[in-house]
């Protein structure tokens, strides 16, 4: 017993010193945006202000492009997030269990990309959604990025581990492959769907490079990365005012891994059994 208890400690201590490291900077983040616009870079360095000002906060919640951004970024984000959810898992379904001509040619074609830098092929994707039309539409930031190697790699290993019992029992039943995706298939999940949602709703929400690429002349359209780094362009000055915005438009992303945490947590431990 006595030796369980130090281990114990170093543990918690451990795991104290690690949450505190990636929490630090956000919590001065939030609280920059409450000082005033000689504060917040201030030689010596003060994490708190002399005076706690409401104004930079005020003044980035009265900003209609920054809430046009938030508001449009959002959707696009939730729409991307089901595409994503969509394509990949029947996707995933037809190379978990269905069998074809060229399967195993047509698996390892759609793996390839995961291999390749997104950056290597910036300029012929922008060809491609120029050349279609997509330009300055929010449909350039939602289908271009829906289909994803990793994304389907994963749910296609959890599918692999469903019983084919279940799948050969609907079979002999007279369901069709459509119903027993929907009937067996769907309701399973749970973890693997909500582990890749998240992390296409980050993906879309955290994109900048593509945005300023394709988003460029309807200025309705704007994400709010693209709002945020004009700020930095516009009103280098006001660090205040970046930081109420930057904590602002991080908390859709913080409250959705506090709402999802236990489902992300079981969905990792799950896929890692898997």
């Amino acid at each position: 017993m006595r030796t369980r208890i130090p281990a114990t400690v170093t543990r918690y201590l451990l795991v104290g010193l690690i949450a505190l490291s990636c929490l630090l900077p956000l919590a001065w983040m939030a609280i920059a945006g409450f000082k005033g616009k000689t504060e917040v870079l201030r030689t010596p360095f003060q994490f708190f202000p002399d005076m706690w000002i409401l104004d930079n906060y005020a003044a980035i919640l009265s900003d209609q492009a920054f809430l046009r951004a938030m508001g449009v970024t959002f959707i696009g984000a939730l729409a991307f997030t089901a595409l994503s959810l969509a394509v990949n898992s029947l996707a995933a379904y037809v190379f978990a269990r269905l069998d074809f001509a060229g399967r195993r040619f047509f698996w390892i074609y759609c793996l390839a990309p995961m291999f390749i830098p997104g950056m290597a092929i910036l300029l012929t994707s922008f060809v491609v959604v120029s050349q279609l039309g997509m330009l300055d539409t929010l449909w350039v930031l939602i289908i271009p990025g829906a289909a994803s190697s990793l994304q389907m790699f994963f749910i296609r290993q959890f599918y692999l581990s469903v019983p084919v019992a279940m799948e050969e029992a609907a079979l002999l039943d007279g369901a069709n492959r459509w119903q027993i995706f929907l009937r067996i298939f769907l309701p399973q999940s749970q973890a693997p769907f909500v582990i890749v949602g998240v992390a296409s709703y980050l993906v879309y929400w955290n994109a900048y490079v593509w945005p300023v690429l394709t988003i460029s002349a309807n200025q309705d359209l704007y994400q709010i990365m693209q709002v945020l780094r004009s700020f930095m362009a516009e009103r280098s000055t006001e660090w205040g005012l970046l930081m109420a915005g930057s904590t602002i438009a991080a908390l859709p992303t913080i409250i959705l891994v506090l709402v999802f945490q236990r489902y992300i947590v079981n969905g990792i431990r799950i896929a890692g059994m898997k």
